[in-house]
């Protein structure tokens, strides 16, 4: 085990081909030159950041594998995949999937300067996963990533790539999770890439230990009349940020992003999202509902972005937020940025406690306050949950919300 450092950089190069040791070099520049987070920056306002480098390791070695979870568990069938472990590829499956950073080149979209942990995971990565479907070819089933941390202190960059091809289609779910009580960092990214008229459902669960904590930089790519359904179930992590960004680059592309959090005691689970359009006769939607509880605290910042080219552009973003005790808070700041005329866009956001309305008219009917407000919860989550990319999680999901808000009920955690 080493230091993030020059001397260790040296040594993952050894293990990767010239081209990747080189764009390795070129961010460890910028990464070494770099503050880390403090929650002072504009970037991680609201986020009180205590995961410095200093206190963290690598992993020359992937720890023990995970088995079990509900999520996988609960898809009939699956069209391969890969199990990622303290940053180390350890199972792969399929005839799509491979494994990344061969001979075949690849640039990230994100730059090194986005930010501290981005640079880190540009310096330091050196395994992932590359699913690439071909053009015309339909997968019929998902295709799944489980991405585990299970060793302590240890920071990792897990990457993963998905490559659409012309009108082809694909689901890809990606699960989250880490050992009990191991205290560690995640930076993964997601790299998804859709080609002329390609269609990909996407959904990640994040389900880590509350020890651990994750930052995943998440870049989606839609080409002319491409179609991408972007899923989001935030439940675990001490600190969670999902950093998203979607660029609508051909004509007549589409992306729909729906996301729901749940977040207790002392969690952050933070929400940066840019939906940039580029092309004409664009769309999107962004569908986010969360609650928060104990003392934790949501964080949603939005950007909806119309260039200047950007003409018919179709456009709208929802934040919902529920605090269910006194000391929980939810940050929700939607954003837009038009510089073309003939475009439809809005947003919404609210941040409140269950309607109180609602509850009355429920009780009014016989229902004991308890009862009420488990069906306002229900309620308020399956908007959501029901138009999740991948249904077959949707039955999990569920009732891991719901049954979180029932035990802070019985033991007094609620307002």
């Amino acid at each position: 085990m080493t230091a993030f450092d020059l001397e260790y950089l040296d040594k993952l190069k050894t293990s990767v081909p010239a081209w990747r040791g080189a764009q390795m070099d070129a961010a460890y520049e910028v990464f070494a030159g770099m503050e880390e987070p403090t929650g002072a920056e504009e970037d991680w306002r609201y986020v009180d950041f205590d995961l410095p480098f200093s206190s963290l390791s690598p992993s020359d070695e992937p720890g023990d594998a995970l088995v079990g979870g509900p999520f996988i568990g609960a898809l009939d069938d699956t069209s391969g995949g890969a199990t990622i472990v303290d940053g180390h590829v350890v199972t792969i499956d399929g005839e799509h999937v491979e494994r990344l950073f061969g001979e075949r080149e690849h640039s990230s979209p994100v730059p090194p300067d986005h930010n501290k942990l981005a640079a880190a995971h540009s310096a330091f990565a050196t395994e992932g996963v590359h699913i690439d479907v071909a053009a015309g070819v339909a997968v019929d089933a998902p295709i799944v990533v489980e991405v585990q941390g299970v060793a302590e202190n240890v920071a990792s960059f897990p990457h993963v790539i998905v490559d659409v091809g012309a009108n082809a289609e694909v689901s890809v779910l990606v699960v989250y999770r880490s050992a009990d009580g191991r205290r560690l960092l995640m930076v993964p990214e997601i790299d998804l890439r859709v080609g002329v008229g390609g269609n990909l459902r996407f959904v990640s669960v994040q389900s880590l230990d509350f020890a651990a904590s994750n930052v995943v930089h998440q870049r989606v790519h839609l080409g002319r009349d491409a179609t991408s359904r972007i899923g989001e179930v935030g439940l675990g992590g001490d600190l969670a940020r999902l950093d998203l960004g979607i660029t609508l680059e051909g004509d007549g592309s589409n992306s729909n992003f729906v996301g729901l959090f749940f977040g207790e005691g002392t969690q952050t689970l933070d929400y940066r999202m840019l939906i940039d359009h580029v092309g004409q006769n664009t769309s999107s939607d962004v569908f986010l509902k969360g609650a928060v509880e104990d003392y934790a605290q949501s964080v949603f910042t939005g950007l909806l972005r119309i260039e200047k080219d950007a003409r018919k552009t179709s456009t709208f973003e929802t934040n919902r937020n529920l605090v269910l005790s006194e000391h929980a808070k939810a940050h929700s700041v939607p954003n837009l940025e038009i510089l073309c005329d003939d475009v439809i866009c809005g947003h919404g956001s609210s941040v409140g406690p269950l309607e109180e309305d609602h509850l009355y008219y429920l009780q009014s009917r016989g229902l004991r306050k308890k009862r009420a407000e488990r069906l306002l919860i229900r309620g308020f989550f399956t908007e959501v949950v029901d138009r999740l990319p991948i249904t077959a999680i949707a039955g999990p999901v569920s009732e891991e919300v719901f049954n979180r808000f029932v035990r802070a009920q019985e033991e007094g955690r609620v307002a």
